[in-house]
């Protein structure tokens, strides 16, 4: 009979597009013995193609291995939830990539894919800067396990090498190829602007209150002078980039930012409950200290772990689940154009944080002020480029400042 495997795999691009590599490691479950490794450079390609390539590796090397059931434990929320048939696929390049992915999936007996956070996949990681770093250097890699050589590993091809970033540059200036680099290095076609715009102010804000979907708290007067602010200066900005959408988070006080926006540049509202502000579950209208006194271990916890959830609410890995399901929906059928995204404090950060492919750690590491601007172009082979962020400029002839939540 077959071992019960564990496949820990991922994936880097320095650039996003730019020089990437994978890297999978195969473990026995029982044993915690890894079996098998693989790594290489694939040359300029994204995050996505470079997550998509270690988990290809990493399920080719189980099926070598007749397994009873294979375990995949990845970083990348985004080819989890595509390879468990919860997220449609919608790029061709990740379309094809995952054909292959469930080619071999149908080679093993079974096969069940867990999400993990960043730092509980540092073999796999490692592996995948050990041959970036070795590709970008023009040198030939292979993967090693205790010192020894585990699976061979054919050693890239010249033209699979990564280059550097100057030769990425380079080549990307004089090609006419239809898949250019993406973001700052050049793009194949327009990306989807989004202007993300945090609502303003609430009673809650003032009394730094959580703040997610229970009491819904409206906008107070000087949340509505911050909102019609925001709207001025979308309207001012739209004259030479004009906004085609304005999509928003159903709650009262994001409805009602998006309600300012709508009449100065003269479009409808299009809501979507995926943009909603987590659940904070019975910390719902607590203060930070309130819910330190009366539930400090939870607190803690919840602070340690984005994919731990308030007591009766919605942890940040879960918000950053259906807020990036969104984004990609809304980035497709807005292709190429300007829109406004009215939402809350953690949906933005979760979409900054799935731009910079950042951990989701990094959640409690952003400050946004109320009714700030954050621009982020996503262009369709998964690239992201931030172009501002935490913007307030429209806010300083306001006669109060923004507060924290």
């Amino acid at each position: 009979m077959g071992r019960r495997l564990r496949v820990e795999a991922d994936g880097g691009s320095r650039g996003n597009p730019g020089p990437a590599g994978y890297g999978a490691v195969v473990f026995d479950v029982e044993t915690g013995e890894v079996l098998a490794e693989a790594a290489a450079g694939i040359g300029v390609a994204t995050n996505n193609v470079a997550e998509y390539s270690g988990l290809i590796a990493g399920l080719t090397a189980a099926a070598e291995l007749d397994p009873e059931s294979v375990e995949v434990r990845m970083d990348s929320l985004l080819v989890v939830q595509q390879m468990a048939g919860r997220w449609r696929v919608k790029h061709p390049a990740m379309a094809a990539l995952k054909a292959e992915a469930d080619r071999v999936v149908r080679r093993l007996p079974r096969v069940r894919f867990t999400h993990i956070a960043r730092e509980l996949n540092g073999h796999a990681d490692r592996l995948a800067n050990e041959a970036m770093d070795a590709a970008a250097r023009g040198e030939v890699w292979a993967t090693r396990t205790d010192g020894a050589p585990t699976r061979p590993v054919a050693p890239p091809r010249r033209d699979q090498v990564a280059p550097t970033i100057g030769e990425a540059v380079r080549a990307a200036a004089s090609s006419t190829a239809p898949n250019r680099l993406s973001g700052w290095m050049g793009a194949s076609s327009p990306p989807c602007t989004t202007l993300l715009l945090r609502h303003g102010q609430t009673a809650y804000s003032v009394e730094r209150r959580f703040s997610g979907t229970g009491a819904d708290p409206e906008l107070t007067p000087y949340g509505v002078e911050q909102a019609a602010a925001a709207a001025r200066r979308l309207a001012a900005e739209a004259e030479n980039a004009p906004v085609t959408a304005i999509w928003s988070s159903p709650l009262r006080r994001a409805a009602a930012t998006a309600q300012q926006v709508a009449a100065a540049l003269g479009l409808p509202v299009r809501l979507d409950e995926r943009l909603r502000e987590t659940d904070f579950g019975e910390w719902d209208g607590y203060t930070y200290s309130e819910v330190q006194a009366e539930w400090p271990s939870e607190l803690a916890a919840w602070l340690a772990d984005p994919s731990t959830p308030p007591p009766g609410g919605e942890s940040f890995v879960a918000t950053m689940a259906r807020v990036q399901e969104a984004r990609a929906d809304i980035a497709e059928a807005h292709a190429g154009e300007r829109v406004v995204l009215v939402s809350h404090v953690t949906p933005i950060k979760s979409l900054v944080r799935d731009a910079l492919d950042a951990p989701p750690s990094v959640l409690y590491r952003l400050h946004l002020d109320l009714a700030c601007l954050t621009e982020v172009d996503w262009y369709d082979d998964g690239a992201a480029v931030v172009r501002r962020l935490n913007d307030t400029g429209h806010l300083a002839s306001l006669s109060e400042s923004a507060t924290l939540f």
